[in-house]
C-alpha cells in the first residue's frame, strides 16, 4: 500500500475562491510567521470562478485598500440600472427594487479577480496549490477535523491503479477552513456529521447561466445594468436575467432560475435561450458572438438556511456556508468578508469557537437578516414577492416574521401527473448556441475520459423505473451540461448513462435529484472548466 505524505499547516484553506483568499490574506496580514495553504481544485485559480459579477467594494478595500489602482483585470464602473417584467412580446420598465441599486459598484470578472486575490496572497507568504482537489475530510483522535486528503491521480475508470497514479497526500492543520462554494462536497459530509443544520430552515439553491459576447460596435453602453424577471418564467417559479454591459463592445448575458422549482418539465438551459430571444433582447445579440459561458448553482437559502459555521477543528466560509445576499444577486462582497471575519476570529480567540455568532453580529450577517424575508416572499407568486420585498425594505429588515423555507428543492419537484405545466410561448430560436453541448465548447471543459466517474448514482436502477415514470427523468433537463442521459441498453430497456467529462461542477444534479441517489465528488484535480474572463 502506497505511504501518502503529510504536510502540516497552521491554517488549511479548502478553495480559492474570493471567501478563501480574503481569510488567507488576512490571516498573513493579522500574523506574518503563520503558515497558511490554499488548496483548488482547478487548474488554475479563477478556472472554475463563476459570478455574475457586480461587484460591492467597500470589503475588498478594507482588505486591500490599493486595489482600485492596482488591479490590473476588468473594472467597469456601474453608471445606470433598469429593472424590467417581461411578457412573451413586451417588457414593462419598474423603479428599480432598492437592493438591486448599483451604485457605486463594479462589473468585474470573478476568474480575473480571485487570480488577482491568489497573487497578492502569494506575495504575503501562502502557498497556494492549485490542481489539487480536496477528496475527503481527515479527523483527530476526539473526532474534531484534523485536515484533508487529496485525491488520488491516475486511477482508471474502474479505480483500478494506472502507470501515474500518485496517491493524494495529507494536509494537517490546527484549523480547517471550507470555502469550497455553493454545495462544497466535503461542506456537506461535515454538515452532516456535526449536524451543522439542525434547527435551520431547510436549504434552498439557484442554478445560474452565463456568456460573455463580443458585439458589433456601438452597441453596448458600459456600465448598464440590466434586470428582468417574468418571461420565459412562469409566475410560480423564481429568477430572472441580466444583461451587464462592459467596454470594448463586450456584454455579460445571464440567467438565474430558483432550484426550488415544481414543474417537472422545466428546461432551465432552453428557458435561458429563450431569454435571450426577446424582442427587447435579441436586437442587442444579433449579429454577436459568443466568447465563454458558463453555469454554477448559488446558495439562497438566506440567514434562516444558515448552518451553524463552526464545528471542532474546522470553520465555513462564503457560500459554503451560504453568505450570499439573493435580493441583491451579489455574494462577492460577502463572501470577502466571511473570510475575513473568520481570520480575525481565529487570530482573535485561536478556535473556530465562536464564529457563528461572531459572523451573525457582524455587519454581512446583519446584511442576510435584514433581506432574510424577500426570496421567501416570492413563494405566493412575482408580484407579491416584489410587493414583499418592497415591505421588507422599507421596514429594514424589521418585520416581525422570519419566512421559512419550508423543504429542500428535491422535495419541491412535482411527480408528472400532479403538476399541469404553463404553456410557456417559446419563440423560434436563432442565436447561438445550438444546444447544451455547444454551449459547454465555451467552457472550455476538461476531463481525462479515463478517470472513474466522479457523479455517483446510489442506485441506476431507479432512473429506469420509478423516475422514468414519475418525473421523466429531470436530470435530463436541469443539468446544463447534458451529463446524464437514458439510452436504450441493447436489451429494448433504457438505462442512465453518465458523460462524466461533461461535467462543469455546477452540482445542480446534487442539489435538484429528487430521489436524493446522486452525489457529486470530486474528480481529479485540474479537471473541469476553465472559465476565461467569467
Amino acid at each position: 500500500m502506497s505511504e501518502r505524505d503529510q504536510l502540516q499547516y497552521d491554517y488549511l484553506i479548502v478553495g480559492a475562491g474570493p471567501s478563501g483568499l480574503a481569510c488567507a490574506l488576512r490571516l498573513k496580514q493579522l500574523r506574518r510567521e503563520a503558515s497558511v495553504c490554499v488548496l483548488e481544485k482547478g487548474s488554475t485559480v479563477g478556472a472554475h470562478a463563476l459570478s455574475g459579477a457586480v461587484l460591492e467594494p467597500e470589503p475588498l478595500e478594507r482588505l486591500l485598500p490599493e486595489w482600485r489602482t492596482t488591479y490590473p483585470g476588468m473594472k467597469v464602473a456601474a453608471l445606470r440600472d433598469e429593472f424590467n417584467i417581461l411578457s412573451r412580446r413586451r417588457s414593462l420598465r419598474l423603479p428599480l427594487p432598492p437592493p438591486m441599486r448599483n451604485h457605486g459598484n463594479f462589473i468585474v470578472s470573478l476568474s480575473q479577480l480571485t487570480a488577482w486575490l491568489a497573487q497578492q496572497a502569494e506575495a504575503a507568504g501562502v502557498d497556494i496549490f492549485p490542481g489539487f482537489a480536496a477528496a475527503q475530510a481527515l479527523y483527530g483522535a476526539d473526532g474534531a477535523v484534523s485536515g484533508v486528503q487529496i485525491g488520488d491521480m491516475g486511477l482508471h475508470r474502474d479505480d483500478s491503479r494506472g502507470p501515474n497514479y500518485t496517491p493524494g497526500a495529507q494536509i494537517i492543520a490546527g484549523t480547517t477552513i471550507l470555502a469550497e462554494g455553493c454545495r462544497g462536497s466535503i461542506s456537506k459530509q461535515l454538515i452532516e456529521r456535526f449536524r451543522l443544520d439542525e434547527g435551520r430552515s431547510a436549504p434552498t439553491f439557484a442554478l445560474g447561466y452565463k456568456e460573455l459576447w463580443q458585439l458589433p460596435p456601438g452597441r453596448v453602453e458600459p456600465g448598464l445594468i440590466q434586470h428582468s424577471a417574468g418571461w420565459p418564467l412562469d409566475r410560480r417559479t423564481y429568477g430572472g436575467g441580466f444583461l451587464y454591459h462592459l467596454d470594448q463592445d463586450r456584454v455579460y448575458v445571464g440567467f438565474v432560475v430558483g432550484l426550488d422549482y415544481q414543474d417537472p418539465r422545466l428546461q432551465p438551459f432552453e428557458a435561458f435561450q429563450q431569454l435571450k430571444h426577446h424582442p427587447s433582447i435579441r436586437p442587442l445579440l444579433q449579429g454577436g458572438e459568443i466568447l465563454a459561458a458558463g453555469a454554477r448553482t448559488i446558495a439562497a437559502g438566506g440567514w434562516q438556511s444558515l448552518p451553524k459555521l463552526e464545528m471542532p477543528g474546522a470553520l465555513l466560509i462564503g457560500d459554503a456556508g451560504g453568505t450570499l445576499n439573493v435580493p441583491k444577486i451579489k455574494g462577492i462582497h460577502q463572501a470577502i468578508r466571511s473570510g475575513v471575519c473568520a481570520a480575525e476570529q481565529l487570530l482573535a480567540t485561536g478556535s473556530p469557537a465562536g464564529f457563528d455568532r461572531r459572523w451573525r453580529d457582524s455587519e454581512g450577517g446583519r446584511e442576510l437578516y435584514r433581506v432574510r424575508n424577500i426570496k421567501p416572499g416570492f413563494k405566493r407568486g412575482l408580484w407579491w414577492g416584489l410587493a414583499h420585498g418592497a415591505l421588507e425594505h422599507y421596514t429594514a429588515g424589521r418585520l416581525p416574521w422570519t419566512l421559512r423555507n419550508p423543504a429542500d428543492d428535491a422535495a419541491q419537484l412535482r411527480q408528472l401527473d400532479a403538476y399541469r405545466s404553463p404553456e410557456r410561448g417559446w419563440l423560434t430560436r436563432t442565436l447561438p448556441p445550438r444546444d447544451r453541448l455547444s454551449s459547454m465548447f465555451f467552457a472550455g471543459n476538461a476531463h481525462e475520459e479515463s478517470q472513474p466517474v466522479h457523479l455517483k448514482v446510489a442506485d441506476t436502477s431507479i432512473c429506469a423505473t420509478r423516475c422514468a415514470q414519475e418525473f421523466d427523468n429531470p436530470c435530463q433537463r436541469f443539468c446544463p451540461a447534458q451529463v446524464y442521459e437514458m439510452v436504450d441498453d441493447g436489451h429494448g430497456a433504457r438505462m442512465l448513462r453518465i458523460n462524466a467529462a461533461n461535467c462543469v461542477h455546477c452540482k445542480a444534479c446534487d442539489i435538484k435529484d429528487p430521489y436524493g441517489i446522486i452525489t457529486w465528488t470530486t474528480p481529479e484535480g485540474g479537471s473541469g472548466p476553465n472559465y476565461q474572463n467569467l
